[in-house]
């Protein structure tokens, strides 16, 4: 988790330093639906190493975006939701999709 004086002065900059590479956006969109466990969101995001997943997952659970309950079950269960701070971000994402959607459409008519 960065530090108040890590942080850049400029909030979009903030922004996109805790969400801004593709991975991290593609699981909180996941996320938003409901709890996922770790094999789930593996092979929803084609392309993904578990090594990445795993670096990003504990990123952002330090960062405070996303919460790890491991259910005390043999084997172990765990899953990743978000937190009250990630579901902040929902109108960030829905803008995203807004806007995407919009620029999709866009270039249908253009061809």
């Amino acid at each position: 988790m960065l530090t108040r004086e890590e942080l850049p002065d400029c909030p979009v900059a903030t922004t996109v330093q805790l969400i801004g590479n593709k991975w991290k956006l593609l699981i909180i969109r996941n996320l938003l639906g409901r709890p996922w466990r770790f094999n789930e969101l593996h092979k929803s995001l084609e392309g993904i190493s578990q090594k990445v997943l795993t670096d990003s997952l504990r990123q952002m659970e330090a960062d405070g975006i996303i919460t790890r309950t491991v259910y005390p079950e043999v084997p172990p269960r765990v899953e990743y939701a978000l937190s009250e701070l990630g579901e902040s971000m929902r109108p960030i994402l829905d803008a995203m999709q807004t806007w995407g959607n919009g620029y999709k459409a866009q270039r249908e008519q253009d061809d």
